[in-house]
């Protein structure tokens, strides 16, 4: 016997799936939309399960806020571009892979200090980006968000489930720890 709860965010993202490639038997046409950049109104629900409570709980849900804060100040209204996109530097010209800002959740940012003095709209184009070292389809997304939620909940002793990540109300891919 375990218990099991979850927890809902919404964030708004945009992506590229370069890599997409069709079956012509079972698509209705030959369209890889998902190969054109494009955005989505993504939503996580985040699996923590127990086999014994703690205060009667799981764990309080207060304990995601973080990941709240991850998804609000990291990834929401950002552009999520795989760094060996073959269109990268094309969309992030002026831009040297090796002099990204890595952070330990398995993300980069172009480091904005490069362009203090140049126009604001220099600085807005290169901050919308959060680069990954895998093509952003949901699977992956859903893969790279447990592994940073299973992180931090391992702190406090939480086990995390899985995760769903809708990036439609109609299409959704699951990750089990």
């Amino acid at each position: 016997m375990h218990w099991k709860i979850s927890k809902e965010f919404d964030f708004c993202y945009g992506h590229r799936v370069w890599s997409q490639t069709l079956n012509s038997e079972f698509s209705i046409d030959s369209c890889l939309k998902c190969r054109h950049l494009h955005g989505h109104q993504g939503k996580v629900i985040v699996y923590l399960q127990a086999e014994e409570l703690k205060d009667g709980m799981v764990t309080d849900f207060k304990h995601l806020n973080w990941f709240k804060l991850f998804l609000d100040d990291v990834l929401d209204h950002k552009f999520i571009l795989d760094i060996n996109d073959p269109l990268f530097s094309k969309l992030l010209p002026d831009i040297k892979k090796d002099e990204l800002v890595k952070f330990d959740e398995g993300y980069s940012l172009v480091d904005l200090t490069k362009f203090k003095d140049e126009e604001s709209y220099i600085t807005e184009l290169y901050e919308g980006y959060v680069i990954v070292d895998f093509v952003p389809t949901s699977e992956n997304i859903s893969a790279w968000l447990l592994k940073i939620v299973a992180k931090k909940m391992a702190k406090l002793n939480v086990e995390v489930s899985h995760i769903e990540f809708l990036e439609t109300p109609k299409s959704k891919s699951t990750f089990y720890a």
